[in-house]
């Protein structure tokens, strides 16, 4: 599955290299010397070099050589391709594509509802649940949500409502 995973930001030196703003939680991986990105307006871009410099990420693609060239790029987006469904290091990590679509249901077994959506705060992450009244959503912590099952596509929840009853 493609995935957004960062944008080009401005041209930074002479030697052709962009600030990114990363939108990717594996940053180390995604950005690698190699690497290769997708991108709407210029295709397929290849990393050829990396750094971080006072807390920014910066980046030189191949083709792209002195300031003028990678001043082009100012603002495109870069997709990767990802498995959403590959083997995670930490099993408490989902890709929020994996989660959206999944069936919530109760401890019961019971239908709750679809997962429409996660929302990332500061404190936590939230699932917003299309219920048939409205939307409903769920602090994403295991003691409300004590089963995530991305390969059936299910996710048991506890409603905060309904948390006192188990």
């Amino acid at each position: 599955m493609r995935l957004l995973v960062g944008r080009i930001g401005r041209a930074h030196g002479i030697l052709g290299e962009a600030t990114i703003e990363v939108r990717s939680d594996e940053p180390d991986r995604r950005f690698g010397i190699g690497a290769k990105l997708q991108s709407d307006e210029h295709g397929e871009l290849t990393i050829t070099s990396g750094r971080v410099h006072n807390g920014i990420l910066l980046l030189g693609f191949a083709g792209f050589t002195d300031r003028n060239q990678i001043e082009k790029l100012r603002n495109v987006l870069l997709y990767a391709e990802v498995d959403i469904n590959e083997e995670r290091e930490d099993d408490n990590n989902f890709h929020v594509l994996a989660l959206i679509g999944c069936t919530a249901v109760l401890q019961s077994g019971e239908v709750f509802g679809e997962v429409g959506d996660v929302i990332n705060l500061p404190g936590q992450d939230l699932l917003a649940i299309k219920t048939s009244t409205g939307e409903t959503l769920i602090p994403f912590v295991r003691q409300l949500v004590p089963v995530v099952d991305i390969a059936g596509r299910r996710v048991v929840v506890i409603p905060p409502d309904m948390s006192g009853v188990l």
